[in-house]
């Protein structure tokens, strides 16, 4: 049963997506990574947050270019938090996506992160975080991976 749900709006998006399912699998979490468009198939990204949410996703992880209204589509759909990444696919540099995922109405956040690869990965962190407030273990996965990122800061500074 996954807990984290990853819609992208084409598959397109997978290269610039797949380092969000990659810290999943590594932060053991149950995920589903899948494409579902809120312009193109707007039943179908409906009825997949109604099935996944029964079936126990707790967080929703959506990522579009262009006009991306996919996050604010699946924000309407559920209770649950929905985090957007806005992926550069325009002329525009990922702004329209960027101002289409942050701008919602009152009521119906998303928490929106940075473009692309950055913000697909801390998207999984997010999602893991939200998760570990109810999870000792996966919160001491978190601790672990932020103790080893200190590591490697340490160490580069003492190899100067």
């Amino acid at each position: 049963m996954p807990k984290v749900v990853i819609f992208m709006g084409s598959l397109s998006d997978e290269e610039k997506m797949r380092p969000c399912s990659d810290l999943l699998n590594d932060l053991g979490i149950d995920h589903v990574f899948t494409v579902s468009s809120a312009h193109r198939t707007p039943e179908r990204t409906a009825r997949l947050v109604k099935e996944y949410e029964a079936d126990g996703c707790q967080v929703f992880i959506c990522a579009a270019g262009l006009a991306a209204h996919l996050a604010g589509a699946v924000a309407a759909k559920t209770t649950k938090p929905v985090l957007g990444v806005p992926l550069t696919a325009s002329s525009l540099g990922g702004m329209d996506a960027m101002l289409a995922t942050v701008q919602m109405p009152p009521g119906f956040p998303v928490g929106t992160l940075a473009l692309d690869k950055v913000g697909a990965k801390n998207a999984a962190w997010f999602a893991a975080q939200i998760l570990a407030l109810h999870d000792a273990t996966l919160a001491e996965k978190i601790q672990q991976a932020r103790d080893g990122f200190k590591e490697s800061v340490e160490k580069a500074a003492a190899s100067l």
